[in-house]
């Protein structure tokens, strides 16, 4: 699998570029975004772009993107419609209206999704972030992308937001330990291929509040 990690401001979320055809989370800067991806790709090559949920700073290039490159949108059932919703989507935190997006694909926990090189990723329901928050996991090469459930350090994603839940953020980290991931693809933050199985093990104490 190959994956160009992209991130185009300090504080923008990260996207991940997979085998030249599948773009996970977008960003803010779609100027940025999108000079990043032509280092790599012709736009137009570009399929399908992910949405690990609905949050402002992991979804706001996502409408140009498509409308350019005419890939679709894919996001959880559960936060479909929080996409256009300036509260729960956190566009207002911003200063920012949130993005009309009409997604034209709707994920659910245990799809799989082909990304070329007889690869596919895997959709995990890890609700908790948001009500419809994914992880994705390729096994062959044992990649976890985590937008902003786990992070590398033991971090875990904010439930104080609207939509979100520690109880089943918990949850949602309890099914990713079970998980062998080599490499992991945070939301925010560099790369870590650093003893990542242990890295979630520590994120499931911090949710618990077991340190």
């Amino acid at each position: 699998m190959q994956v160009r990690h992209i991130n185009t401001a300090l504080y923008d979320a990260n996207s991940y570029l997979i085998n030249g055809k599948v773009l996970v989370d977008t960003g803010m800067n779609t100027k940025g975004l999108l000079e990043e991806i032509a280092k790599s790709i012709e736009l137009k090559d570009l399929e399908l772009v992910i949405l690990t949920h609905c949050h402002y700073d992991h979804t706001a290039s996502a409408l140009e993107i498509s409308r350019l490159s005419g890939a679709k949108i894919a996001i959880h059932n559960n936060d479909a419609a929080l996409l256009k919703n300036d509260n729960v989507s956190a566009a207002s935190l911003f200063g920012y209206k949130a993005p009309a997006i009409e997604p034209d694909i709707l994920l659910n926990e245990g799809d799989r999704i082909d990304i070329g090189n007889d690869e596919e990723l895997e959709v995990i329901h890890t609700p908790g972030h948001t009500p419809g928050g994914i992880c994705l996991y390729e096994a062959q090469s044992k990649s976890l992308f985590s937008g902003d459930t786990v992070f590398p350090g033991g971090s875990i994603g904010r439930t104080d937001f609207e939509g979100g839940s520690r109880p089943q953020l918990t949850e949602s980290i309890g099914k990713l330990v079970k998980l062998d991931v080599r490499t992991l693809y945070p939301g925010h933050g560099e790369v870590s291929s650093n003893d990542v199985n242990r890295q979630i093990e520590l994120s499931l104490r911090m949710s618990k509040g077991i340190f």
